[in-house]
């Protein structure tokens, strides 16, 4: 009887270990597949959601005339940046689309990311070569972010999100890029994000 109960608590001790091994850390909130894009970057190349896999990449929307929200969402960003640099973590590309394609050719782009202390440029792509009606609707059917052009003044108004795109061009979570009081982006939670989705599936 001793030995059978003995038997019966290695073997619920030894599920309970696979069980745990089963876990993962990752969990995501959205599952929003990408439709095939090819954009050109601020360097001139092309980028393509195809050559974005193998990888997660944090996306977002700006744009360089932009007299509000983006320049405290591209620091922001810079930041997630410094941290995972910090951290080792390199698998993970950075990936702005221009909401003002018309102004934001790429030397513009180029131009803008170089206001910024940024640790690692050759990971951002900002993204151009588009239309205005073809951003707008990209942005609100593929992400579920608002983009739309203000015809009174020279702004476009747009949702201040960062979302994490996975290996597969596959949005699975979103966060704030900006808030007014700048602790309450949560810059520590999408460095822990990214790099335990990275040390999960790559």
């Amino acid at each position: 009887m001793k030995n059978k109960i003995i038997g019966l608590v290695l073997l619920f001790a030894l599920a309970a270990v696979l069980s745990a091994c089963g876990n993962t850390k990752f969990k995501a909130d959205y599952s929003l597949e990408l439709p095939d894009f090819e954009h050109v970057n601020q360097r001139g190349d092309k980028v393509s959601l195809d050559s974005l896999k193998g990888k997660p990449w944090i996306g977002m929307y700006i744009f360089t005339n932009c007299r509000s929200i983006c320049p405290p969402m591209t620091f922001n960003m810079t930041q997630v940046q410094e941290k995972l640099k910090k951290k080792g973590v390199e698998n993970y590309n950075i990936v702005a689309f221009s909401i003002d394609p018309d102004v934001d050719k790429p030397q513009v782009l180029a131009d803008y990311l170089g206001k910024y202390n940024v640790p690692d440029k050759s990971k951002w792509n900002l993204l151009t070569g588009y239309s205005q009606k073809y951003i707008e609707q990209f942005a609100v059917k593929s992400t579920k972010i608002l983009v739309k052009d203000d015809p009174n003044t020279d702004q476009v108004i747009h949702g201040n999100q960062f979302f994490l795109v996975d290996k597969d061009g596959v949005i699975v979570k979103m966060y704030s890029g900006f808030a007014k009081n700048a602790d309450d982006v949560p810059i520590d939670t999408i460095v822990s994000d990214i790099e335990t989705y990275i040390d999960e599936n790559l």
